[in-house]
């Protein structure tokens, strides 16, 4: 009789993060800027996930009665923004999701039309990058010409 054997990835070094900011001088994508970015997504993310739970506690809580059409009609708007808000929200999170991983991979933090390093401080700014700059502004050029 075969006995499934069960394996386990090995566990992940923690590594400090305590004040530390990824530097041009340390080798690009080390596994310190990847623990700092993956550390930095998940926390998005929790956050994201925390807003949407608040949002759904409170428009589940908000059935109150409205006195007159108006304040209905206000209310429902109010509703409706919040939930467009929300599902722009959903999509980012699905963006996170590929980010990590892309980490988990070892793609994250190169441009996926070129390949070279898409650079510390946009990825600090917009840790979901997946174009440099450079790539990005091409894209965003043939966006304008085909949309005129």
């Amino acid at each position: 009789m075969l006995r499934k054997v069960e394996t386990k990835k090995p566990a992940k070094k923690a590594i400090n993060l305590d004040g530390y900011v990824p530097s041009e001088s340390e080798k690009f994508m080390n596994a310190r800027q990847l623990a700092y970015f993956g550390k930095k997504l998940q926390d998005w993310k929790d956050d994201i996930l925390k807003a949407n739970r608040d949002t759904l506690a409170y428009l589940h809580e908000d059935s109150s009665q409205h006195s007159d059409d108006a304040d209905r009609a206000s209310a429902e708007t109010d509703k409706t923004l919040e939930l467009r808000a929300r599902d722009r929200q959903r999509k980012l999170v699905c963006k996170i999701d590929e980010a990590i991983e892309r980490i988990d991979n070892g793609t994250y933090g190169y441009c996926m039309e070129t390949g070279e390093p898409i650079g510390l401080r946009r990825l600090d700014a917009r840790p979901i990058a997946v174009l440099s700059i450079e790539a990005q502004e091409r894209h965003e050029r043939k966006e304008r010409i085909f949309r005129n």
